[in-house]
């Protein structure tokens, strides 16, 4: 995770931009695995923040409950009210809801697991994701994040944005690959040309050796933000052409049920 640049609160580039606001919420976004604990070091080195200014941001964050502290380690984790936030935005995306059965249905019919994510900067959040039966199909939960530049749904995201859009997002993620950028670059230019003549995005053994997947983008009508959806599962039992010649047609034909019936 690159560290973000410290704002100027008097920099006058936006006066209604609270940067108090923008800092605390950085250091929230901090945490990476399940169950991690970060001190203050932590923190100031992640976010790019003084570590004045991210000492009274964490006791300000305790003090509001959404940061737990352990004074024998001096370090936090995250409170269950930052959950309760995670539930209400979920709660408020009727396209799950709509999604759901479809996904479900595709997940039965090809034993594999089907998922939707929004983005989340250089990654994507699962949003929605129904099992399939099959035992050695990838276990990934809602709430969880994959990246975005290798994985087949953050490649259909990416392909389906605007050009503008999707120039400034490679060059952040051109900026997080370093010395692994002209691979990725690849992956991704291929990846556009694949949805724009075919409708969908593979990953096979780019993200992670073990995982085969497809991904479909969707963008609701409403002007609400666009997600992906994926089906994937062992780069060892799933070939490419069952990839493109099986999931693929199953996945555009859930976006496109999707599209009939969201509003």
């Amino acid at each position: 995770m690159r560290p973000r640049k410290e704002r100027d609160e008097d920099d006058g580039q936006d006066r209604d931009f609270v940067t108090a606001l923008a800092r605390g919420l950085e250091l929230l976004r901090a945490f990476g695995r399940e169950g991690e604990s970060l001190g203050n070091r932590d923190f100031a080195e992640r976010t790019g923040l003084s570590k004045s200014t991210v000492s009274r941001l964490t006791y300000t964050l305790h003090k509001l409950e959404y940061l737990s502290y352990n004074p024998d380690t001096a370090r936090y984790q995250l409170a269950p009210p930052v959950l309760s936030l995670g539930f209400s935005c979920l709660a408020g995306m009727p396209l799950r809801q709509l999604a759901k059965p479809l996904m479900q249905a595709m997940a039965e019919a090809t034993t594999l697991p089907v998922a939707m994510a929004g983005r989340d900067r250089l990654s994507m959040v699962y949003l929605e994701r129904c099992r399939g039966t099959n035992a050695v199909a990838l276990n990934i939960e809602v709430g969880a994040q994959i990246k975005l530049a290798t994985t087949a749904m953050g490649r259909a995201y990416l392909a389906a944005m605007d050009d503008d859009a999707r120039a400034a997002a490679m060059e952040d993620i051109r900026q997080d690959e370093g010395a692994n950028w002209p691979v990725v670059q690849r992956g991704i230019e291929d990846a556009v040309e694949s949805y724009h003549v075919r409708g969908f995005c593979t990953s096979i053994a780019e993200w992670r050796p073990d995982v085969a997947a497809v991904a479909v983008p969707f963008k609701p009508r409403d002007g609400s933000p666009m997600v992906a959806f994926n089906c994937g599962g062992s780069a060892q039992t799933l070939t490419r052409d069952h990839v493109e010649y099986d999931l693929a047609p199953r996945l555009t034909d859930l976006v496109r049920r999707l599209a009939a019936i969201a509003p």
